[in-house]
């Protein structure tokens, strides 16, 4: 009858052997027979019943109660059913019954220890499970944890800084302020100041101005610039203050000039354009007056 168990498991003979080796010991005949078999495989199956026997022997010490019978009737389902699925015997309780036979047959206990329970069949049960089911073998690896992804970082938008205004912008401004001037420009008789209109808006207060022209020549910066001037009352009206220089582009109707003045002004009386060098000058011979507009 050809061998029909799982490769890698021992047979019953081998079990019993075991199983006994363990339990009480085996006679040289016995252990003769065990030697002919798989050394290998006897070896890993013996560590497995010896370390169960010990963990068995190891809680009886402390409990000194009989086996449960639930538990006992679940050693010997579990093994029936192993048994059965694998094939190797058709009648587990004939070995289950030998077993516990040899465990009775062993040296009584010694007084005062009737009470314990019977390490014999315990430790055979149980190895024997435990030999089927591998329980003394190292449990499977957990299944890889799935890493989880770092929390997306929201950067906020930036943040546009608006843009400053225009000289026109800062002109309507100044208009709306109840306190500032407002005065007309008015062209000469110079020849570069034909079909000039404007105006002058200045705040006493802030010192800050603006010129706005409609129909003033385009300059050559490389020749000539124009050339603001402020007549204080309160100061020599030879000496205007300096309101700074600008130029005109070519083709650009209406401009708004800022005014920058280079001292304080405390009474404007009236305010000049004049056409100068380039980058100006401290003293104007005012040869070329273009616009001119006087406060009062």
């Amino acid at each position: 009858m050809s061998d029909t168990r799982p490769q890698g498991q021992p047979d019953e003979a081998m079990v019993d052997l075991l199983i006994k080796q363990v339990t009480e010991g085996l006679s040289p005949a016995e252990q003769r027979a065990l030697d002919v078999m798989d050394s290998e495989l006897a070896s890993a199956y013996l560590r497995d019943l010896e370390r169960a026997a010990a963990a068995v022997t190891l809680a009886g010490s402390k409990g000194g109660e009989s086996l449960p019978a639930a538990l006992s009737a679940r050693i010997a389902q579990q093994a029936a059913e192993h048994f059965a699925h694998a094939g190797k015997v058709a009648d587990l309780a004939a070995a289950r019954n030998a077993a516990t036979e040899r465990a009775r047959d062993r040296q009584a206990p010694a007084p005062g220890r009737a009470k314990r329970f019977d390490y014999g069949w315990l430790a055979a049960a149980a190895c024997l499970v435990l030999a089927i089911f591998g329980w003394q073998r190292s449990p499977p690896p957990l299944p890889p944890v799935a890493a989880v992804p770092p929390a997306p970082v929201t950067v906020p938008p930036p943040v546009e800084k608006p843009a400053p205004p225009t000289a026109a912008e800062e002109r309507a401004a100044l208009l709306a302020k109840t306190d500032s001037l407002k005065i007309p420009l008015g062209a000469t008789k110079d020849p570069a100041a034909a079909g000039v209109t404007g105006d002058v808006v200045w705040d006493p207060v802030t010192q800050r101005g603006f010129l706005h022209f409609a129909g003033l020549a385009a300059n050559d910066p490389a020749m000539h610039q124009y050339q603001i001037w402020i007549f204080d009352a309160g100061r020599d009206k030879r000496y205007p203050v300096d309101g700074g220089v600008f130029d005109v582009p070519a083709n650009a109707g209406e401009v708004v000039i800022p005014i920058r003045a280079s001292l304080m002004v405390l009474k404007p009386a009236a305010f000049a354009v004049t056409l100068e060098k380039p980058g100006g000058v401290v003293v104007s011979g005012r040869e070329h007056v273009v616009a001119l507009g006087a406060t009062s």
